[in-house]
């Protein structure tokens, strides 16, 4: 594998322990649903993946994304 392929493989990986153990830990009521901002955040992340050929387009897509997760991170936590 070339050096790029075992970054993000050891990225998915670590990623995938951090949400297995707060979704094992966390005490919070699980039944929230998704707001429409964290939605359109998520499908921007996964345009961003797929559209990963051309990589302004990818990167943008996934930049915007992270940042409008932010976003709604900030809006919930001043409720």
């Amino acid at each position: 594998m070339v050096t790029i392929q075992i970054y993000i493989a050891l990225l998915i990986v670590v990623l995938a322990i951090i949400a297995i153990s707060v979704f094992l830990f966390s005490k919070e009521n699980r039944s929230k649903s998704l707001t429409p901002l964290a939605g359109i955040a998520v499908a921007l992340v996964i345009a961003g993946i797929i559209f990963g050929e051309n990589q302004w387009i990818g990167y943008g897509l996934i930049g915007t994304g992270v940042v409008l997760a932010i976003i709604d991170i900030f809006i919930k936590t001043n409720r």
